[in-house]
């Protein structure tokens, strides 16, 4: 995976920048929430969601409707934000104050995953990166109405503040 900027500034502070695959992978792995970010006609949307990370994808479940999959129809390019090791670091003046984290930011392309042993895939990724133990069962009826995202991974870069 090159890591890129995407077509924007490069990072200003190269200092705080997080390089390695291993390393982005580790906050990948660990992140609980990714944020998820698209545009449509210069309308931007930001979606928090749990996910499933593996082989260079990211993997979300929703509904069939709603304005997140009417945008990815629309436009499939997105971006994405994951963090982890969150602390506000105290002092005596303001001014001093600071925050540790880490984390990644990201591009890629979405896809609707409809396939069901694919869309069971996904599932199954989901499950196993909220920690769940295999194998699952997933009821027919949700199943039949859920929706599975995949965003393949273009392009990502890590920063880190505080370690």
């Amino acid at each position: 995976m090159e890591k890129t900027d995407g077509g924007l500034c490069g990072m200003r502070r190269k200092e705080r920048e997080i390089q390695g695959r291993g390393a982005l992978e580790d906050i990948l792995g660990r992140a609980v929430v990714c944020r998820l970010a698209m545009s449509v006609d210069d309308e931007p949307y930001i979606v928090p969601l749990n996910f499933g990370y593996r082989d260079r994808a990211l993997y979300f479940h929703g509904a069939r409707e709603g304005k997140r999959i009417e945008m990815l129809r629309k436009n499939d390019r997105v971006c994405f934000e994951v963090d982890v090791d969150h602390e506000i670091v105290r002092a005596e003046s303001p001014c001093d104050w600071t925050f540790r984290y880490r984390s990644v930011i990201g591009f890629g392309r979405a896809e609707l995953i409809t396939e069901p042993e694919a869309k069971r895939h996904a599932l199954d990724i989901i499950m196993a990166h909220c920690g769940a133990a295999g194998p699952y069962d997933y009821r027919e009826k949700g199943f039949e109405k859920t929706c599975i995202i995949r965003v393949t991974i273009e392009s990502m870069t890590g920063k880190q503040a505080g370690y």
